[in-house]
């Protein structure tokens, strides 16, 4: 590919950073000599990328998106999710009228949207549930082995599920969601509403609560078909409560349900996580292939030309002024083929690889000078990446680039936004960037094709 030139006729006032300028006698006339000259806008796209995939089986957990399942997905892998997960406590209980004999029981509630499973719908699934005996630590990651964290002999409930409607009423069918729901033992709950009746400050912060209540581990049993997201997990204590009836001249007794017990940010979840990758994905990858999957699969670490982009700039404005307008890369993808439609991932992290894991851990957001993050475009089946001048401007800067200056980290992520809407229209910001963990995802990233930009202005000086 050659350099596009976009010559400007009229001399523009040049602004910004990164600016070379050339030494010139003390007597030139400057100003003649920058209305004379010519300013021409150049797009160099000759720089190409190299690049690998490597292993991401230990994911951060950040997220309170959970996965429970096991599928066999030809073209993809084997992938099989089980949760542990603690709960945020209500910091007020409903207790007039109420005592712990009045408890009858509480129920798990795990809600799951329409659509988010991969696999068979009607494949029917087992699961177990067993109270933790340990605190999970903190932080956790998706390898995590629950061995020695709860108890094998205590289990709690089972439940036996699919994601379909079929055969349900009308009702049922039209709704967005489904709920796969599971009685907890009545001890259980007569446990955790005395705890509050004795002591309201165990319910003052998760890790106090996790004191009294470490939480659950969701176990699959059986089943091979299906891997599903669960959107949100609730715990409901429900009771009676009796109170004195005015109008009626007697005590009456009401049941109730409350939703006190929830699987928020601020607690310690995990889905662990077994990922054995498909015979023919490998292949790619040893052929040379820059293949990304998730959950807990594949990133894709590549190397940023950054010298050999320097070295070109230089060289072409060493006898004028030159302005870094803009740089990016745009990187082509190859929808992988498989039984269940695995697609790309929505969303890409870039983070220069050093920085991945403490990216994660501190909760950082992209701010484009060392990480950035795309969305897939669908329709041109490319992940544009943009906003690296500052990037590229701190590089410039530097009298020697390392390995580490240019090395990044592609990986799938999920993103939260949020909209602020005003008089003169609406902003959307993004609030959180947590590693994927969902439904499986996978994609061949074009590295090789890849197309960085690199736009900036010249100034050509005639002495």
């Amino acid at each position: 590919m050659m350099n596009k030139y976009l010559t400007i006729l009229a001399a523009a006032a040049m602004a910004g950073s990164a600016m070379l300028t050339p030494s010139c006698d003390d007597s030139s006339d400057i100003g003649n000599s920058i209305t004379q000259d010519s300013v021409a806008i150049i797009v160099d796209t000759t720089f190409t990328l190299t690049g690998q995939s490597i292993s991401n089986h230990q994911v951060l957990s950040r997220s309170v998106t959970q996965m429970i399942g096991r599928v066999d997905a030809p073209g993809y892998g084997s992938i099989s999710s089980e949760i542990v997960t603690q709960f945020m406590p209500s910091n007020v209980l409903d207790t007039v009228g109420v005592g712990v004999n009045d408890i009858d029981s509480l129920r798990l509630v795990m809600m799951l949207n329409i659509g988010e499973y991969t696999g068979d719908s009607v494949a029917p699934m087992g699961l177990e549930i067993y109270p933790l005996t340990r605190q999970l630590p903190s932080p956790i990651y998706s390898d995590f082995d629950p061995t020695g964290y709860y108890d094998g002999s205590k289990r709690y409930a089972s439940l036996i599920y699919n994601v379909s409607a079929v055969g349900e009423p009308d009702s049922v069918k039209k709704l967005k969601y489904r709920m796969l729901a599971v009685t907890l033992p009545r001890d259980l709950a007569k446990g955790l509403y005395s705890a509050y009746r004795s002591n309201p400050q165990t319910y003052s912060t998760p890790s106090d609560f996790a004191k009294v209540f470490p939480g659950l581990y969701i176990k699959n049993t059986f089943g091979n078909g299906r891997v599903t997201r669960i959107a949100s997990t609730t715990m409901h204590l429900y009771y009676h409560k009796t109170y004195y009836d005015e109008s009626k001249k007697k005590d009456t007794t009401v049941m109730r349900a409350g939703n006190y017990f929830a699987v928020t940010p601020e607690i310690v979840t995990n889905n662990n996580i077994k990922l054995e990758i498909a015979p023919e994905i490998n292949a790619r990858v040893a052929q040379g292939q820059s293949v990304i999957m998730a959950p807990a699969g594949l990133d894709v670490q590549f190397r940023f030309p950054g010298n050999e982009m320097i070295e070109k700039y230089r060289a072409n404005v060493s006898k004028g002024l030159g302005v870094i307008n803009t740089v990016g890369i745009s990187i082509p993808v190859e929808e992988i083929a498989n039984k269940y439609s695995i697609k790309p991932p929505t969303y890409l992290l870039m983070t220069l690889t050093k920085d991945k894991d403490k990216f994660f851990l501190e909760s950082k957001i992209p701010d484009n000078k060392t990480s950035f993050y795309a969305t897939y475009n669908t329709t041109s089946g490319t992940y544009e990446f943009i906003g690296l001048r500052d990037y590229f401007l701190d590089l410039l800067k530097k009298d020697q680039i390392t390995d580490e200056d240019i090395t990044f980290t592609l990986t799938p992520i999920s993103v939260t936004y949020e909209t602020n809407s005003s008089y003169y229209g609406s902003t959307t910001t993004v609030t959180g960037v947590v590693p994927y963990v969902a439904t499986p995802v996978m994609a061949r990233l074009m590295i090789e094709k890849s197309k960085i930009s690199l736009v900036y202005s010249k100034q050509t000086i005639n002495y």
